[in-house]
């Protein structure tokens, strides 16, 4: 059974972790969220506001697409490719909202996919302990000072001015590094009295170019409102993060975590120490981060993919390893986590390594995300069974794909009977019945979908989800999804 701390992280290091997973789903550079935060926390302190402003401030920006793996199935049916999508919407020059202006003709797509994001946001900063105002303004992400925003269409001083704080500076760093500081600057003067009070916009145009410069000439990204002192000595569960990462996808629920549960039984298996054990299982966890910067177009695709989709593909665990850049206590964990797909013929990617150069435990990794893909169903195919499964993986590992020893470790049972790898589940919340459909619409399914699955009627279905929401008191499923799965219902 692994040990209470083996997720346990760094509460920073998970924000970071988050933010980077953000702009990669975002198709941004992964320092814009870090640049951003700095800057709201540098207007934040300029306008006069207090150290607690100036951290949620700081945090909030951070944290802003934290919400967007959530609705990336939503974007990828409105615009096919979610990242592209997303990057040209933040791109957009007008006196608006990229997204509002990006989807005005597509409905209440706006509204849609901000309360999506929203409210998985929000749900995201309560998993991790933030208070309750950081809570509150990443659930209000996208409304405007003129009252036109979403989810709720809040105006004035019902924003929290957290919200404002971070609009501007991430406009800022957006517009700055597509169209220079002069033309940013006259963008954000045309938003201000709509998306931001024109006197906080005031504050950031004064001192942009300075900013902007300490930014290029401070790669440490430090500066009096820095969260290191503030977030010192918290730890959060490094599962939040896995679960996130899982959302871009809905195929995928819970795939992180049953990897980390396989590849921690494999290592236990075959004598690795705890540190060692430890280190495969936090790898497990987050070796999914570089996912988001592939549309989902490419993951839903059946067959062999073309091979400008197959290039994207093969940077995932580039993009996981450029994480442990940013995220402090997990750099390691990253650089594990970064050889999930090389195998021992040296067939894999992206670094194309044979057997000699890739860590042991990132061996175990490998075939633990390999089985764990096996057992699962995907848009194309069943699940295979377990028996289908475990020949698959033994023939792979005789073809020198994967190592037979840890192949053989991985399939054997648990030497401890007594040991319970799945978490235990919140007995009363949800009945059978309410976790059955939650599980199938969890994984995509409609209600048409999840009503002919459990031969029950479409309206049946409906009823449950209704409960379902009010039990764990969402209104999304995404949402619905991500907190039953940190609860262990899923």
């Amino acid at each position: 059974m692994k040990s209470m701390d083996d997720s346990a992280v760094a509460l920073l290091d998970v924000i970071r972790s988050l933010a980077f997973v953000g702009d990669l789903a975002m198709g941004q550079p992964t320092d814009h969220s870090p640049r951003a935060a700095w800057m709201a926390g540098q207007l934040a302190r300029e306008a006069g506001a207090d150290h607690a402003t100036c951290t949620r401030a700081t945090v909030v920006a951070l944290l802003r697409w934290s919400g967007c793996t959530a609705n990336a199935p939503e974007f990828a049916q409105l615009f096919g490719d979610d990242v592209s999508g997303r990057k040209a919407l933040l791109a957009i020059q007008s006196p608006n909202s990229g997204f509002r202006s990006g989807t005005r003709n597509k409905g209440s797509a706006f509204l849609s996919l901000s309360r999506i994001h929203c409210e998985v946001s929000g749900d995201i900063a309560a998993q991790l302990g933030l208070d309750d105002e950081t809570q509150f303004a990443l659930h209000h992400l996208f409304e405007s000072h003129d009252g036109t925003g979403a989810p709720d269409g809040l105006r004035g001083n019902q924003v929290p001015v957290a919200v404002y704080m971070a609009s501007l500076a991430g406009d800022l760093e957006i517009f700055n590094r597509l169209y220079g500081v002069e033309q940013a600057c006259r963008l954000i003067g045309e938003r201000a009295d709509v998306l931001y009070p024109r006197d906080l916009a005031n504050v950031l145009l004064a001192h942009a170019q300075e900013w902007l410069s300490a930014l290029d000439q401070d790669p440490t990204l430090s500066g009096p409102c820095s969260l290191d002192a503030t977030l010192a000595g918290r730890t959060t569960s490094l599962e939040i993060l896995a679960h996130v990462i899982d959302l871009k996808l809905p195929w995928m629920t819970g795939y992180s975590r049953d990897v980390a549960q396989l590849a921690r039984r494999a290592a236990r298996q075959l004598g690795l120490d705890e540190a060692g054990q430890k280190r495969v299982y936090r790898a497990a966890l987050i070796h999914g981060m570089g996912r988001a910067s592939v549309p989902n177009m490419v993951w839903d695709t059946p067959g062999r993919l073309a091979e400008s989709a197959w290039e994207r593909v093969r940077l995932v665990p580039y993009w996981t390893g450029r994480a442990a850049r940013q995220i402090g206590s997990l750099a390691g964990e990253a650089e594990v986590a970064s050889y999930a797909y090389e195998r021992p013929d040296g067939s894999g990617y992206f670094r194309e390594v044979k057997e000699v150069s890739i860590p042991f435990e990132a061996r175990i990794l490998a075939a633990a995300a390999a089985l764990a893909s096996l057992r699962a169903a995907r848009p194309w195919r069943e699940a295979y069974t377990e028996h289908a499964a475990n020949d698959m993986l033994k023939a792979e590992a005789a073809a020198g794909r994967y190592d037979v020893e840890i192949v053989r470790a991985l399939l054997d049972k648990p030497r401890s009977s007594g040991a319970r790898l799945q978490a235990m589940p919140s007995t009363g919340l949800l009945t059978e019945r309410e976790r059955e459909v939650l599980r199938c619409i969890s994984l995509g399914a409609s209600n048409k979908q999840a009503a002919q699955k459990l031969s029950i009627s479409p309206s049946t279905v409906r009823t449950h989800i209704e409960s379902v929401f009010r039990k764990l008191e969402c209104s999304t499923r995404a949402a619905a999804t991500l907190k039953a799965t940190q609860l262990g219902l899923l």
